[in-house]
């Protein structure tokens, strides 16, 4: 058994690794585990704390992979409160989806109808 897109929010470094310690114990207590290749961490210093502490988040004695942006329930996360990337990512997935679909939707081969019933649901 595994699950995917699970988020620990913590307001300080420290606190973050405690509730990953937490977390990590109650998972494996249930005979879950960690993947702890796929495991990032993410700093967002949105509220304007100064969190300067050299604490490393690291689960067990594996340190945990920092990044500045990831994936998360198909949208990307910055670190920087930008969201330029998530945008150019969302256009880019809808003009591929588009590109698919379009040998249907110009195809006059089919019928009007039925492009309009495909058109529908896709656009």
């Amino acid at each position: 058994m595994f699950t995917d897109d699970i988020v620990l929010v913590a307001e300080r470094k420290q606190h973050l690794h405690m509730r990953l310690e937490e977390w990590r114990a109650a998972l494996e207590s249930k005979g879950l585990r960690i993947s702890r290749s796929k495991f990032k961490y993410l700093h967002c210093n949105f509220g304007g704390i100064n969190d300067d502490e050299e604490i490393q988040i690291a689960i067990e004695d594996q340190v945990v992979t920092w990044v500045t942006k990831f994936k998360y329930l198909g949208s990307l996360v910055q670190s920087d409160e930008e969201i330029d990337s998530d945008v150019a990512y969302r256009a880019q997935v809808g003009w591929s989806k588009w590109r698919a679909v379009t040998g249907v939707l110009c195809d006059k081969r089919f019928l009007t109808r039925l492009q309009g019933k495909f058109y529908r649901p896709t656009v």
